[in-house]
């Protein structure tokens, strides 16, 4: 699904304490990086940040849904889960959740290189 221009912006700037965030389109959505560090995903005006064993109770514990790619196959999902609507309009407490995420994505590339 298609991410407004005005919702990007809006993320981008929320991100701003976070340092060097930028984003790529990519597949109908939007990829977000740290310092070129691939951390989240915007999808139809939806933000989705990385997650692991670290950090997955946080999203859950606020009723957050995983990334499911394809609508027609629930099934298969990825380590990506949606950041609440509360998190999202509190720039403080988004960019927590996003270091969170930055480290998950930074240990599964050392776990890459290993």
């Amino acid at each position: 699904m298609a991410v407004s221009k005005e919702f990007l912006a809006y993320v981008l700037e929320q991100l701003a304490l976070l340092g060097q965030v930028t984003s790529r389109r990519m597949f109908g959505g939007v990829g977000l990086y740290a310092d070129g560090l691939f951390f989240g995903l915007i999808d139809a005006d939806a933000v989705y940040f990385k997650v692991d064993d670290s950090n997955r109770a946080d999203y859950q514990q606020r009723g957050s849904k995983p990334f499911v790619p394809v609508a027609d196959k629930p099934e298969v999902s990825m380590s990506y889960f949606d950041v609440p609507a509360e998190v999202l309009d509190d720039a403080e407490e988004l960019q927590r959740w996003a270091r969170k995420s930055v480290a998950v994505a930074l240990t599964k590339r050392s776990r890459k290189r290993s």
